[in-house]
């Protein structure tokens, strides 16, 4: 029986950018990096080794031609933070393309883009 998420695949362009953009960015670190030395890359970030879920950035050149009926489109996430207005300061300071925080019946969100235009949630839950 399924219990929890525990990693997401998140198909990226350049790999060493989204890297960069979860980890110096967005605050993530990077939990493991692998390379078989034969084109396939990936790296595990999260936002702390505590995390229950990771995300595995993959190159999405490579994913498409080991899997060519795979969807590489970009899943939508939503995370969640007990601190909305700090987290979109700290967004906004970053240079992170953000969108207004906006007023849930489940809590205040707010969007945000990663470096490859992918876009992404954050709520803060009441």
């Amino acid at each position: 029986m399924i219990k929890q998420v525990g990693q997401i695949m998140l198909y990226v362009n350049n790999q060493d950018e989204a890297v960069n953009f979860w980890t110096e960015k967005a605050g993530f670190q990077v939990l493991a990096e692998e390379d078989n030395d034969q084109g396939m890359r990936w790296s595990e970030v999260a936002p702390s080794d505590e995390a229950e879920t990771s995300i595995i950035l993959h190159n999405k050149e490579w994913v498409e031609k080991m899997s060519p009926g795979l969807n590489l489109g970009t899943p939508s996430l939503m995370f969640f933070t007990e601190n909305i207005e700090q987290l979109y300061s700290d967004f906004s300071n970053k240079n992170i393309t953000v969108g207004e925080i906006v007023d849930m019946p489940s809590g205040r969100v707010f969007n945000f883009a990663d470096g490859e235009e992918n876009y992404f949630a954050v709520m803060e839950k009441k």
